[in-house]
């Protein structure tokens, strides 16, 4: 849902001109020193990056799943390292606290995300619970007002620098499955909690992921996500279910950015005396590329509408995020082709997004645990009730 198109194509203006003149610029020196520098962080800040998704009443901006599809498509198009700093308050870590937080921890960190006050992180995948999320190891134990938790996290973005940690573990053992999973909102400093150096990442430099450990680390009992205990894998899935049409967009971005890479090498570059542009199997790649990027597009708005009406998106955010990310992929890939052996060069911007995008089948779901969510949700639905959904809403 666009509530002010004119307020919002306002907001993409600005955040183009962000991305073109302060971002793009940048992305070689970020991705040769794995730093992000601190003044394009202090932009972002200024800009309200940090703040798109959380309510106003709590100091954001409060954009409606649609709006800020759109806002994603244009933020990455630059480095995906961008607005995975931004990302998390925006996104996933504060997503749960949105969903399910008490009145009163909305209120003392809401307010500090949307600002960029503090960073936060979702902290769910661990070593032996990836795609399958209620495989958890890290327990929390209730000793009178508090809580003590024990495990490990890995391949946490912005583990290495967040200063609120949304940890899940599991606090009922007697049930092996989700609900004995818990959330627990705790900050950088709390006694037990220490995190990894960032590791070093095929791409997607500069953006610090890591791992977070717990030893014996002691929280009063307030830290309980929403104040009950057992509803944490349903906190998991509400912000994974908007972060995987987030994800999509993000997935859109790039692939506009390597298409128009691929048009301006195409048109460039000459072979047998022509550009490459006017040679038909150049032009396929290139049809290709812009039908798929159309197409995922369209996919990603209409599950964000359908969010924004109240609907269950379960399947359409996962076929969105399977389908955007697999095209992102592929054009990335077309683009390195196109480009023939200066696309193995490092220092240009296909090399470094191709390297950039190959992450997206991998988290918020991997592409082969997105296929089995989508089977299992389609044999639940006949396809007869599908068709009767689609007439439904075209005579709307």
């Amino acid at each position: 849902m666009i509530r002010d198109a004119a307020r919002l194509n306002h907001l993409l203006t600005q955040l183009y001109r962000f991305v073109q003149d302060e971002c793009i610029p940048l992305e070689a020196e970020i991705d040769r020193t794995d730093v992000l520098p601190e003044s394009i962080v202090a932009r972002m800040r200024e800009l309200g990056l940090f703040g798109h998704s959380i309510p106003e009443a709590y100091g954001g901006s409060g954009l409606t799943t649609e709006e800020l599809a759109c806002v994603n498509m244009v933020v990455s198009q630059a480095a995906p390292t961008f607005r995975a700093r931004f990302g998390g308050n925006t996104g996933i870590g504060s997503e749960a606290l949105i969903a399910d937080g008490t009145e009163q921890q909305k209120r003392h960190y809401l307010p500090r995300l949307a600002s960029g006050e503090i960073t936060g992180c979702f902290g769910l995948t661990e070593p032996g619970a990836g795609s399958d999320a209620t495989a958890l190891a890290t327990t929390a134990r209730r000793e009178g007002d508090y809580y003590v938790l024990d495990g490990s996290k890995c391949y946490i973005t912005n583990a290495p620098i967040a200063d609120l940690f949304t940890v899940f573990a599991r606090t009922d053992p007697d049930d092996p499955g989700a609900g004995g999973i818990s959330a627990f909102l705790i900050e950088r400093g709390t006694p037990g909690l220490t995190t990894s150096p960032a590791y070093r990442m095929m791409g997607q430099r500069g953006s610090p992921v890591g791992e977070i450990h717990l030893e014996g680390c002691r929280v009063p009992a307030s830290a309980l996500l929403g104040g009950e205990p057992g509803r944490g894998f349903r906190s998991a899935m509400k912000a994974l279910n908007k972060q995987r049409i987030n994800l999509a967009g993000l997935c859109v971005g790039p692939a506009i950015r390597l298409l128009d890479e691929m048009l301006a090498r195409a048109k460039s570059r000459e072979q047998f005396g022509k550009p490459i542009a006017d040679f038909q199997l150049v032009q396929q790649m290139i049809a290709q590329s812009n039908t798929e990027i159309h197409a995922a597009r369209a996919l990603v708005l209409e599950t964000a509408r359908a969010r924004d009406r109240g609907e269950d998106v379960t399947m359409t955010a996962s076929m969105s995020k399977l389908f955007a990310s697999e095209m992102c992929v592929r054009v990335a890939d077309r683009a390195v082709q196109v480009y023939g052996g200066g696309g193995f060069i490092a220092d240009n911007p296909v090399e470094r997004l191709y390297r950039d995008v190959r992450l997206f089948r991998l988290y918020e779901g991997t592409t082969q645990i997105h296929e089995l969510n989508i089977a299992r949700l389609t044999l639940r639905a006949p396809l007869h009730d599908a068709r009767h959904h689609l007439l439904h809403q075209r005579a709307e």
